[in-house]
Formats: structure tokens, sequence, C-alpha cells
């Protein structure tokens, strides 16, 4: 745990990409390789649940301490970071352990999932006083599910490769589906990580997915594309759909799903378990879940429907449904059969990654489309579609059909190269990929609600809540209604500027959280709207960050209800 904790505080401290890099080579060089499974595991982004209820830990927090609860909740605030809170109270321990990370996690830490919080008040008091301030910190962020430190899973992926003498992209291969939850981080499974290469690794893959090939935002004028791209028909074009990134498996006669979180999702969608019997084995299908709705007309069979009528927004016409929709599936724990017949989902596919066992990603982009046509073709299931290629004439003239990305529901346009390879992550190595977004929805809203942020934003408040006005300008009696969270978008100094103005105006506390007086207007940005029961305004939107602090309007000319309900039609 000491080293751990050491490699923590080293990566926490420098914003220097190389000697991250070399901190995380001299951790798993000398690491065992228990140590470094788990050690990898959390680097790269895996989330396990938090082991302990927040209201146990303060409890002891206080306890232990010595303090009255409302001095925990002070230092809380001042520190902004829960775990660095109760290392900072808790005693210093006496003696401290030499048992390292795995030792931790398989022996003490995981093990108290679930029990009772008298149990909890026994066991956890004897386990930190074996800790020293650093170790206890991480050994808190570890409890509490809140580990996060300043590396990227690339980053971790090129110092396991420049250590074990590897192909970076052999090991990001390796490392696909490592932080999934179901997968316990084990030595055996660490070794085979920086292992050499072997001639039958591909073979024995089973359902591991590839890794996703990610696109680059593309935002020059549309004037410049001939310059910067070439012409339009050495680009494969397609809608930019809103659902959730996924890889379809199909090895060994069984079916995986994965989604570009690396997490296995394949019980999530038993529709497309289907697949199982029409997909040949070695088949790996890159595409996009979406909820599909087909209310067919009562003179027309629904097998006369083609995907094309995607871009016909007619009443009867098959249709991509909002995220929205899709969300409120994706956060049930279990599908009823309404929910299944409510929000269908199909598969709109992109790439064909591997055909009859074969990789196919250093083959260019037109043969792997092709060849996916004829799988899904041959496949003839109404679960699986490829996603349409767009056509026109000029960039100009794909630049027009662009304009009606909202009324299809999409985001925008896909650009890929027909001579590209499918890549490993945002690179541009093996090809390029481009998403041609349309301009976000934007509204003027009031800053009321203010929270610290985390890290290194830990002590200002950065975390806003944002309203509009329930009534027009000149109404007699109007309110401000809160519609969205926003933390993003703003430069450091404009940060603090807010967090100054945040203090000065604070009118009561709630917790962690303050309210101010109604005195900033910024512009939000946000990628989509729809209707919420869940929510005051009745709207919710989805990833709204800050474009600019709108000091030219007072807040009385901030947006209303009635603007977000007109975006929203």
């Amino acid at each position: 745990m000491k080293a751990f904790a050491q490699l923590y505080a080293n990566l926490d401290e420098t914003t220097s990409t190389n000697a991250k890099r070399q901190f995380l080579e001299d951790y798993f060089r000398q690491a065992q390789p228990a140590d470094a499974a788990w050690a990898v595991y959390f680097l790269s982004g895996g989330r396990p649940r938090q082991l302990v209820p927040t209201k146990v830990l303060r409890e002891l927090a206080v306890k232990l301490a010595n303090v009255p609860e409302w001095l925990f909740e002070e230092s809380y605030q001042a520190v902004g970071d829960l775990a660095e809170t109760f290392s900072l109270l808790l005693p210093e321990a006496e003696q401290t352990s030499d048992e390292g990370l795995a030792w931790w996690l398989e022996n003490a830490l995981l093990p108290l999932r679930g029990l009772p919080p008298e149990e909890l008040h026994e066991r956890l008091p004897p386990l930190w006083a074996q800790l020293d301030r650093a170790s206890l910190m991480l050994c808190l962020k570890l409890i509490t599910g809140s580990f996060r430190v300043g590396v990227s899973k690339l980053l971790v992926t090129r110092a396991l490769a420049q250590m074990a003498g590897l192909d970076s992209k052999r090991v990001a291969q390796r490392l696909v589906g490592y932080t999934d939850l179901s997968h316990r981080p084990v030595a055996d499974s660490y070794l085979k990580l920086i292992a050499e290469e072997s001639t039958d690794e591909h073979a024995q893959r089973g359902g591991q997915p590839y890794p996703f090939f990610l696109a680059h935002s593309l935002q020059q004028p549309v004037d410049q594309f001939d310059t910067l791209l070439g012409p339009s028909s050495d680009w494969q074009v397609e809608w930019k759909w809103d659902g959730i990134r996924a890889q379809l498996v199909k090895r060994d006669g069984r079916l995986w799903i994965w989604s570009r979180g690396e997490e296995l999702v394949s019980d999530r969608f038993p529709e497309l378990h289907a697949l199982t019997a029409s997909l040949p084995d070695g088949t790996v299908i890159d595409g996009e879940i979406v909820v599909w709705k087909t209310p067919p007309p009562t003179d027309v069979a629904p097998e006369d429907f083609s995907l094309d009528d995607a871009s016909s927004p007619s009443e009867d016409a098959p249709a991509v449904q909002p995220f929205a929709l899709l969300q409120q599936r994706i956060g049930r724990k279990t599908l009823s059969k309404k929910i299944l017949e409510e929000i269908p989902v199909v598969v709109l596919a992109y790439d064909l990654l591997e055909w009859q066992g074969e990789d196919w990603r250093s083959r260019p982009q037109h043969e792997r489309r092709t060849q996916m046509e004829q799988v899904i073709a041959q496949a003839a299931d109404p679960v699986l579609r490829p996603s349409p290629v767009l056509t026109g004439e000029d960039w100009l003239d794909l630049s027009r059909q662009r304009e009606a990305s909202r009324a299809l529901g999409v985001e925008g346009m896909m650009l890929k190269a027909r001579d590209s390879l499918y890549g490993v992550g945002r690179t541009k190595d093996m090809g390029t990929w481009w998403k041609w977004k349309v301009d976000p929805f934007s509204v003027d809203a009031v800053l009321i609600y203010a929270q610290a942020g985390h890290g290194r934003r830990a002590s200002l408040y950065s975390d806003y809540t944002f309203a509009v006005w329930d009534g027009p300008p000149g109404a007699s009696e109007r309110t401000l209604v809160p519609f969205a969270k926003a933390y993003s978008g703003l430069t450091d100094e404009e940060m603090r500027k807010v967090d100054a103005i945040v203090r000065k105006t604070t009118v009561e506390k709630f917790g962690p959280v303050r309210s101010v007086t109604p005195t900033l207007v910024f512009e939000l940005g946000f990628e989509g709207i729809a209707l919420s029961k869940r929510h005051k305004s009745g709207i919710a939107v989805r990833f709204p960050r800050m474009l600019r602090w709108r000091h030219d309007k007072p807040v009385a000319e901030a947006d209303s209800l009635a603007t977000l309900q007109d975006l929203l039609a």
C-alpha cells in the first residue's frame, strides 16, 4: 500500500506527462504482479462501488478525531475532499503496515461491503491504525470509490509497453475490458498484459473486443474543407447517431456486447442476442445502439422499410428516438416485457473489425464497409442495420444536408477517410475520422447555487447550478427555476473571479452548497434537450457547459422556460 500511495502522490504533484510515465514505469518495475494488477485497474479508470456508507465514515472520523460534528463539516468545506479530510483529522499511526495493495484490497477492504454499521465501527479503526497518513488517504479514496488521479489510460498503456518492450497497440488491445466490473484483477491477468507476443494470442481472445477508434472534432468553416480534407468523394460520410457506441463480438458460439467504456453490457440488450444465431463466429462489428421505433403504415409491409427512411422524418417512418428514451432503459435494474416493447433497440453498424476470425482493422475503410454490408445482408436480422452512407455533390451540399440534423435527432455527421485503417483511440497514424457536429443549443442562464470542485479546484466554488425565469420580461411575478448544472468552460482566472463573487453574495448554506444572490449570467451550451418529469423545470439538457460569461447582460434579461420549450419544439 505504501508504494502505491507514493505513486499516487508523485502523479498528483506533477503536470509533466514524461515525469508521470517515468513514475508509472518505476512503480511497475518493482511492484509485485498482484499489486500491479490492481494498480493498472485503478489507474486505467476502474471504479468499484463504494465499500462503506459515507454516514458510517463520518461517524467514525468524528469519534476517532475527537472533534464536534460541526468542526468536521467546516474542515471538509475547507479541504474539499472527504478522504483527505479524514486522513488529516485522524491520529497519525504509530506503526505502519508493509502489506501490498492487493493484500489490502482483497483481505481488508473488499470484505467490508455489505457489513452492518456496528461491525464496520469495530473493523475500520484497527485497519486505519496500521496506515501512515498518505496510505490512509489512499485507503479512504478506495473505500469511497473516489480514487482519481491525473493519468489517462493511454499513459498507463505507454508506460507498460515501454517497460515490457512491447508495441503500445498490443498492450492497448490486451487492456480492453480490464476495468469491467466483472473482471477481478489478479497477478496472472497483469502478467498477460506484459507477456511477449505469441502467434496464437489472437485465437485465444474469447469475448474480448478491440480498442475503439475515436474521432477528432472538426470546427473549421466548410469553405476550408477542400483545402483541409480534399474532395468529399475521398470520404465516407454518415450521420453521427446519439446512442451508445458498442462492439458486437461473436466467437465460440457466444455473443458479447461491449460499450465504449469497456463495460460488458450483454445482459442490458436481450433482443440483440438473436444475432448469436445469425452472425458467424469470428465476427466483430462496431456500431451504435439506438432506440428504433417502426410503426408501419397499414398499406406497407414491415419488410418494405429500409434504413434510408431515417433521413425522412415522416410520422410513419422508422426513426431513431432521442437518447433520453434510451437513458430511461439503461437506468433500470430489470427490463420488463413492457420496457422491451416500448423502448426497442437496434444496432446501426459502422464498421467490420473482424471477419472469419481475421483482424480486418488494417484494411481500408471502404473495403471493411463493403464486407460489413454483405455480413449484415446475410444475417438478415432487423436488429442489425448498416448506418447509411450519405452522398453529396461537394462539401457545401453535405453542409446543407447537415442542417437537418436536429430534425433527425442526430448530432451532425461523421467523416471517415475511405482509405483509413481502424486505429486505437484518438490517433491519426492509421487514418482519420472527424466528427462534424452541429452547433450546440444555447441559452442565457443565471447562476443561483455553487459548490466547491474537486482535485485542484477543491478550494474554489466551481460547480454551478443555473436557472431561467418562469415568465417573460416585464411579468409582475416571476421566479428563477433551476434546470442545469455545469462546471466546465471557464478559464482558471474566470473561475477565481466567480469564486470571489460567490463568497461575497452567499445567502444561505446547505452543506457543501451555497445559495447566492442572482447577479451572474452565463451563456450555457448543451447537446440535447428533452422533457423530464424528474426536474422542476420539466426539462433536462445533455452535456451542459459554460460557453461564455455574459458581462453585458443583466439578470432580468436572462432567458425563460419558454426559450427552452421553443428549443424542445
